[in-house]
């Protein structure tokens, strides 16, 4: 990534496996969305929904598109998050209640890092 370049980093990214459930899930729904939860039912999740399954708030934050799926977030999440890049992996396990890969024997995880001084200055 060239962010002295003026390229801005991306502020969500998938792996390879997550960009096959992901679409996976799209194929079998007929498109998807993302939602990172706040820690309710499921802890701090990225929950995939059907498109239209899940109302967004009128100030959710899109974080970017993964796989030409939307990527939102709360904005008190948001706050918190901000510096950080996230990464939606996948690995084994069960997926969130309400979450579209629940019962595949995979579940979405979102890792981070947090970025650079320039990353930070690129995205102000």
């Amino acid at each position: 990534m060239n962010v002295s370049g003026g390229t801005r980093p991306a502020r969500v990214l998938a792996t390879e496996a997550a960009l096959a459930l992901i679409e996976k899930l799209a194929g079998e729904h007929g498109g998807v969305m993302f939602h990172q939860s706040g820690g309710c039912c499921d802890g701090s999740s990225p929950m995939c929904f059907a498109k239209g399954d899940y109302l967004l708030a009128p100030d959710d934050v899109h974080l970017g598109d993964i796989g030409g799926v939307p990527f939102y977030m709360s904005p008190s999440q948001f706050e918190y998050w901000k510096n950080t890049q996230l990464i939606i992996d996948v690995v084994p396990g069960m997926g969130g209640m309400f979450s579209l890969e629940n019962g595949s024997g995979k579940r979405f995880l979102t890792r981070s890092r947090v970025f650079t001084d320039d990353e930070v200055s690129a995205l102000s």
